[in-house]
């Protein structure tokens, strides 16, 4: 919930989800444009220094947010830089120049590509990024599995913190045997809580004859056109820093 919480509190709360679209699409287009890793690393700062310094995201939830992204990457990117060999009939592996190399250019764009993303999604609420797409045209169907499926997120949230404070009142986190059976428990009841839940929604959208597209409010943006002018400028002025950095 850090992503929602500080998509709803950040300083660019009301800037038109279009410009900060415009310009994660510009930095996606920059670091993969970048001649170099080093080009793609400086890129990916920018963006990171943008989103904590110009919209107000706090470092510590910055942090938190991308440490599992982070932890995904550096595996996936470890991977490249060792090759398996068995040249003697013993499998080993063996850290190349190469694989550094394609470490270095694999794990900088990816960084660049995460920071871009985390841009977007925390400066951003759901719903005007459900806006957006629907106004580029996205199918409906797929922004309505969104939609269900950024509700039932509050939902299995909400189930878990009503069972960890009723565990809790319990003690039934007070030894390790009672952990491991507090757990148990705790998966068996989101389990059916969920599932319950997820039914008695689809019974409430069946009631009102739900034969159509899901409809919502969409906010208006008094500065749409100068922020997109804005973010068109400053996602140029990457992908110009990321052809013409050597």
């Amino acid at each position: 919930m850090l992503i929602e919480q500080s998509a709803y509190t950040n300083r660019w709360r009301r800037v038109s989800p279009a410009a900060k679209g415009l310009f994660t699409a510009g930095a996606f287009i920059a670091v993969f444009a970048a001649n170099s890793p080093l080009t793609a690393a400086i890129i990916a700062s920018l963006v990171v220094a943008l989103t904590v310094f110009g919209a107000g995201i706090a470092p510590s939830c910055y942090l938190r947010v991308a440490t599992p992204a982070l932890f995904f990457l550096a595996l996936g990117s470890l991977s490249l830089a060792f090759s398996l060999d068995i040249g003697d009939g013993t499998p080993a592996l063996k850290l190349t120049s190469g694989g550094l190399l394609k470490l270095a250019e694999v794990g900088t764009r990816s960084l660049g590509s995460l920071a871009a993303l985390l841009f977007l999604v925390l400066t951003t609420p759901l719903i005007d990024l459900i806006a957006l797409l629907r106004r580029l045209k996205v199918p409906a169907l797929l922004l309505e599995i969104m939609v269900l499926c950024y509700r039932m997120l509050f939902v299995f949230s909400a189930a878990v913190h009503e069972t960890l404070t009723a565990q809790s009142a319990r003690l039934g986190y007070a030894t390790p045997r009672l952990v491991i059976r507090s757990l148990g428990g705790l998966a068996a009841n989101l389990t059916l809580q969920v599932w319950q839940r997820a039914h008695a929604l689809h019974l409430a959208a069946l009631a009102r004859n739900n034969d159509g597209p899901l409809r919502f409010l969409e906010p208006s943006f008094a500065h749409s056109r100068r922020d997109c002018r804005i973010a068109g400028l400053a996602g140029a002025g990457l992908i110009v820093l990321a052809v013409s950095w050597a």
